[in-house]
This record gives structure tokens, C-alpha cells and sequence, in this order.
């Protein structure tokens, strides 16, 4: 008997999905050994994939071309643990919020963007998912409705990737109903062919691009999120190009030394919010830890390292940040790190002070960083009307703050 089946058998409970190892979490290399340990070939490995992340399957059984002895094997060895749909919402501009509750309970959400010529201040992307790392966050930046009710823990490997084939999924059930509506009959799932393999991995997929920015503090949750980022940029995976793959942070100084040495070449934001100590600590306790001294020296360093341009994101927020005299130390930093400035007009959130300038000051301090010489943008912001903010959608579903683990 395993570790696993001794704990489950003392605790008086059957043997679980708690004590299986996700499939979702296991790489094309590591199936590979698994099943020639089982004596089976190296190419069901690729079948198995292909059910994952193209197809999209959430059960063993829809996998028919593996043997049905395999497939009871992987259920008896691996669980699926598909996210529940808790909520969604939906804003004219066609960005959508999810709120998922994941096997444990937690809350977490994620936001689906349409097409913005201004998301990353280059040409129009398509389809944007921001994704969470945490159920809540620590860090409590105080604009912020992440950390209103707490930190629980940390997502999985496998909980952050499958925020994006749930997705995926809601998306071809919405255009499975509007083909029906038209009299078009929806297929089932495909059987995997030569032909179907030979197609782009990304064909038919509704996300373009990931900004790894939702809910909690990524790089505090570092192992998890590179080995889930790994998985989706994988050809074997979603397919999404490392470039097309932002990780956001609000400032964790080891993290960014760190990721300055990976292989895959992701992009890099800072959530900045303030060009002074006294004005980003006033909003972001981390800058207390790691003042921008050390931040900026990180990043200089990250930018060194990694040969690549970040972004710095800048909230702002009327009365705090957006005064006239934040551009020329704001225009400073960014100068030094070689960075591109993304203003970002804060979306409200109920229980917090902090509102947005209006348009006008919006623009006229986004003209002043201009007028010093530094690439800057102002994200036009998306879903204000949907609780899209980081949070707000899953404290408004369980408001009460919950102890961490």
C-alpha cells in the first residue's frame, strides 16, 4: 500500500481526488516515463495531451482511442478536477468575469478581455485572459480588493492552468449554442487523426494571450506559476508563445532576480502606483520591504539579464498619484530600466476612498510623460461595470475574511 493509500485508509476515508496527482500538473516528459513504467508506449503520452489541450476533455472516458484497461489505470492514478462555475458576469464592451470555486471551496476569478490597441501600447492583441495565482492575496495593496478578505493559499499548478482551459470550454459551449441556434448541428468531440495533429495547436482557441495579473502576488507563488506557464506555452499544451505571456507583480525583489534567469522569454510588468517611496508606500505595503531603490535595481538587472523591455503599471488614482508632479520621477525610472509606462484608470472599488481622474486629467498626465520622452499608453479600461478589478467579484460571494494556511 502507497503513503497515500495508508493516510486515507487511517483517516477512515476512501481514497480521494485530494490524494491523486493531477494530470493537469504533469508535463509531456513526465507522462512519458509514468506510462513506460506501466509498459505502455511513448505515444499515448501525446494522445493524452491532445484530449487535455485541444480537445479539451474532463473525464477518462471521452479519451476512446486509449485502451479502456490505460484509462482505468489514469483514473485510478490521476484526477481531472475541473473548476466549478460559481458566476460569471458580462459587460457590453464583451469582457467577461469568471468565479470559480475550486475542489477545497476557495473562490478565485478570472477576466476574459476582448481585442485593445492599447492593452500593452503595441498593435491590437485579440483575446486576453487575466489569470489569479492565489486565493486572495497577502500583500494588501490598499486600492486593491484581493486582499479585503484575506489570503488562503497558494494555487496549483494545475488550478491556474485549468482557469484557462475552462475557459476555452465556456467559450466553444457559447459557440456550440449560437450554431445551434442558427440550425447548425454541433459536433461532438473529434477522434484524433493524423490530419487534426498536423493542425496549428493554436487553431480554434479563444485565448491569445495570458497576463498572469488576477488575484494574489505571482511570484510569491513562484514554482506553481512558472511549471502552470511552462504547460501552456507548450506545444504539446495551449500553445501560447512565451512573448505572448505577461507576469505581473507588485514588486517582490528575489522573484524578479530570479525569473531574470529563465529560459522562456515571458514579459515582465511592475505594478509601480507611485514614482516616490512616500507615494507607492502609502498604497502598497510591499515598498516597504523593498523600497524602489532595491526594486528598480532589480529590474535593471531583470532587463540585463533577460535582454527584454518591461512594462511598468500605473494606476491612477485622483488625488494620490495622478498630480502633474509624479511624470518627471515616474519619466526617471522608467528611463533608467529602459521601460514602457501603461497608465491603467482605476476601476472603484465598493468600501475603498479611491476613485479615478476624470478623462481629462487621464490624458493630460498621460501628455506629460509623453512630453519627456518615455513610451507610454493609457489603457482605456475594460469591464468597470462588472466588478472586474482584481476581487471584487469574489468578496461581493463570500465576504468574510478567512485565516491563512
Amino acid at each position: 500500500m502507497r503513503p497515500s493509500d495508508r493516510l486515507a485508509h487511517r483517516s477512515g476515508r476512501a481514497k480521494s481526488f485530494a490524494v491523486k496527482r493531477s494530470i493537469k500538473s504533469q508535463t509531456l516528459e513526465q507522462l512519458q516515463a509514468e506510462l513506460h513504467g506501466w509498459d505502455q508506449p511513448g505515444y499515448r503520452a501525446a494522445q493524452i495531451m491532445e484530449w487535455l489541450y485541444q480537445h479539451l476533455a474532463t473525464g477518462w472516458d471521452q479519451m476512446t482511442n486509449l485502451p479502456k484497461a490505460l484509462r482505468h489505470r489514469l483514473q485510478s492514478e490521476f484526477a481531472f478536477q475541473p473548476l466549478s462555475l460559481v458566476t460569471g458576469q458580462g459587460a457590453p464592451d464583451a469582457t467577461r468575469k469568471f468565479l470559480w470555486r475550486l475542489a477545497d471551496g476557495g473562490l478565485i476569478e478570472s477576466v476574459l478581455i476582448p481585442a485593445n490597441p492599447a492593452l500593452y501600447g503595441e498593435g491590437s492583441d485579440r483575446s486576453t485572459l487575466c489569470v489569479s495565482t492565489q486565493v486572495g492575496c497577502a500583500y494588501r495593496c490598499a486600492f486593491c480588493a484581493s486582499g479585503l478578505a484575506g489570503w488562503q493559499r497558494d494555487l496549483r499548478t494545475e488550478e491556474i492552468v485549468e482557469q484557462v482551459l475552462a475557459v476555452e470550454r465556456w467559450s466553444r459551449e457559447q459557440s456550440d449554442q449560437c450554431a445551434n441556434a442558427v440550425s447548425v448541428p454541433a459536433a461532438g468531440p473529434p477522434e484524433p487523426s493524423g490530419a487534426a495533429r498536423r493542425q496549428s495547436t493554436r487553431a480554434g482557441r479563444a485565448i491569445d494571450n495570458l497576463v498572469i495579473m488576477g488575484m494574489g502576488e505571482p511570484l510569491a507563488n513562484y514554482d506553481n506559476v512558472l511549471a502552470a506557464l511552462g504547460i501552456l506555452n507548450a506545444v504539446w499544451g495551449t500553445g501560447i508563445g512565451a512573448r505572448k505571456i505577461t507576469l505581473s507583480t507588485s514588486g517582490l525583489v528575489p522573484g524578479i532576480r530570479r525569473l531574470a534567469g529563465e529560459p522562456l522569454q515571458f514579459r515582465l510588468a511592475v505594478s509601480l502606483h507611485g514614482a516616490t517611496d512616500a507615494v507607492r508606500a502609502r498604497l502598497m505595503p510591499v515598498n516597504r520591504k523593498y523600497p524602489l531603490r532595491e526594486l528598480i535595481g532589480a529590474c535593471e538587472y531583470y532587463t540585463q539579464r533577460q535582454g527584454r523591455l518591461l512594462t511598468f503599471e500605473y494606476l491612477l488614482i485622483a488625488g494620490v498619484n495622478d498630480g502633474l508632479d509624479q511624470t518627471a520621477p515616474l519619466a526617471d525610472l522608467a528611463r533608467r530600466v529602459g521601460a514602457k509606462i501603461n497608465l491603467i484608470p482605476y476601476n472603484r472599488v465598493e468600501g475603498l476612498p479611491w476613485t479615478r481622474p476624470d478623462e481629462a486629467a487621464q490624458e493630460t498626465f498621460r501628455s506629460a510623460l509623453a512630453a519627456r520622452g518615455v513610451p507610454v499608453t493609457l489603457r482605456r479600461e475594460k469591464g468597470e461595470d462588472i466588478d472586474a478589478a482584481c476581487g471584487q467579484l469574489r468578496l461581493r460571494t463570500d465576504p468574510a475574511p478567512r485565516s491563512s494556511t
